[in-house]
């Protein structure tokens, strides 16, 4: 029987983690691991006990704003952001973990990776973001781009 490789089955949960996500235009989810254990997870969306975008409608769409610039002109949190918060709000240490996502983090999302200690980064989809992928590699944190010939291991 062939079984996934820790990092397909991370990867998988991911796109589970993902479909809870309510954002409009992208499904992000995002896990934090360590020595094989979930710490936490997060999705793209806006922050608990705010409308949705789905009732509220897409600001970035009604700005005109492309993928990937003006950050902050969003209603909600990245799914690395949320995973990140969970982790703090609970009380669990992320220091040299590695977070998994569906789509490879933004700047705003790198920054806060590198300052929390993160030591890897496994995403599955590209982003448009060149400054994140410099930061990234300045700060020395293995970076993986995840595809889907990545298929397993045996036992």
């Amino acid at each position: 029987m062939q079984r996934p490789s820790w990092d397909q089955y991370f990867m998988d949960i991911t796109s589970l983690v993902a479909t809870r996500s309510s954002c409009l235009r992208r499904l992000v989810g995002a896990l934090l691991v360590k020595d094989r254990n979930i710490l936490a997870t997060g999705y793209n969306g806006v922050p608990s006990g705010i409308s949705h975008c789905d009732v509220a409608g897409c600001l970035r769409d009604r700005l005109k704003i492309p993928s990937g610039e003006r950050h902050e002109l969003c209603r909600g949190l990245h799914a690395e952001q949320n995973a990140i918060i969970q982790a703090a709000r609970h009380g669990v240490n992320i220091n040299g973990s590695t977070l998994y996502c569906t789509t490879m983090p933004c700047i705003i999302c790198t920054k806060m990776i590198i300052n929390a200690g993160i030591v890897r980064v496994v995403y599955r989809e590209g982003y448009a973001d060149e400054l994140a992928r410099e930061m990234i590699a300045e700060a020395d944190i293995e970076i993986i781009h995840f595809t889907a010939t990545d298929k397993g291991e045996t036992a």
